[in-house]
């Protein structure tokens, strides 16, 4: 199978509870590049199955403009995700981009997602590939990251669970996390690891929840926290986190400006047959333009 992977902003990763459909609408009227209506945690059991239904409409009415349309499924283990991934996609797979897979173990999880989606994708004739999308939220998930990122090209990210990551493990959430308990980034090495294991495999990093809705300097410290290991955003909660993670997983104006002297300066100079160039004081090589188009192809994706 051949998947070229679409380019998508997931600066921030809005979650929606897929019962409610008032906070769907509210959802696609947002400003998040991303929005996944949950059929899992946000649902509890007896509603699970009028969730779909309803996310299923959301997906099909409401004006979601060019906002990642996702839907988180329920764990792979629970008799509802074969549901529904069947009912949504053969429902509303022309308005979906990309599922959200929760609990993953082990790149077999990925495959059998991945399976089931190429067989309704040829039964209904769909122009396009849905992606995939993962979350890390258990230990054995974490010892095999690197072959889960690498199991399928459809899959286009994956995300850090640290909430059941911290029960799978272990680790007292309330004091760690919530109580500043731990000295420095109790999350540092997860993410180090899955972003990593994203960047090897040519995929995208995002990070998962903060659960202090009252600390927006808080939230704000963990999305550059995770930014500075290579995530591309964050989830959020509620819409008041939105704007927090939109601004700071955009790059600055004049720091896009500065690069794109930079590299306009050694390709000219490249062309001279000279292999690095002195901008306003700065040394500038091949290895500088490689960490610069990072910030660069951020940017192109925005449209700075």
């Amino acid at each position: 199978m051949t998947i070229e992977r679409p380019k998508r902003l997931r600066r921030v990763q809005l979650a929606v509870p897929g019962s409610s459909e008032k906070m769907m609408a509210k959802a696609a009227a947002s400003a998040a590049d991303h929005v996944f209506l949950d059929l899992e945690d946000a649902v509890a059991p007896k509603e699970k199955i009028g969730a779909r239904a309803k996310v299923i409409t959301a997906l099909r009415t409401l004006d979601w403009g060019k906002k990642t349309r996702c839907v988180r499924i329920n764990d792979l283990l629970t008799p509802y995700a074969h549901d529904d991934i069947i009912d949504v996609v053969e429902q509303a797979g022309e308005y979906l981009d990309v599922i959200m897979v929760p609990k993953v173990l082990c790149a077999s999880d990925v495959l059998f997602v991945d399976t089931l989606l190429l067989q309704l994708e040829k039964k209904l004739d769909l122009k396009r590939h849905i992606g995939i999308e993962v979350l890390i939220e258990e230990t054995q998930g974490m010892v095999n990251v690197e072959s889960i990122a690498r199991s399928t090209p459809r899959l286009e990210a994956i995300i850090f669970g640290m909430g059941d990551y911290s029960a799978s493990q272990g680790i007292d959430f309330l004091q760690a996390v919530v109580e500043g308990s731990y000295p420095g980034d109790i999350w540092h090495y997860g993410r180090f690891r899955m972003a990593m294991a994203a960047s090897a495999a040519g995929i995208d990093f995002v990070d998962g929840p903060y659960p202090r809705l009252d600390n927006m300097e808080g939230y704000r410290n963990e999305c550059i926290r995770a930014k500075l290991l290579g995530a591309v955003g964050k989830w959020a909660l509620h819409p008041s986190q939105i704007a927090v993670a939109t601004d700071a997983f955009t790059p600055d104006r004049e720091v896009v400006n500065k690069a794109r002297a930079m590299v306009e300066a050694y390709e000219k100079a490249q062309a001279q047959g000279l292999g690095a160039v002195n901008i306003d004081g700065v040394f500038v090589d091949v290895a500088t333009v490689r960490l610069v188009r990072n910030t660069l192809r951020m940017a192109d994706l925005i449209g700075m």
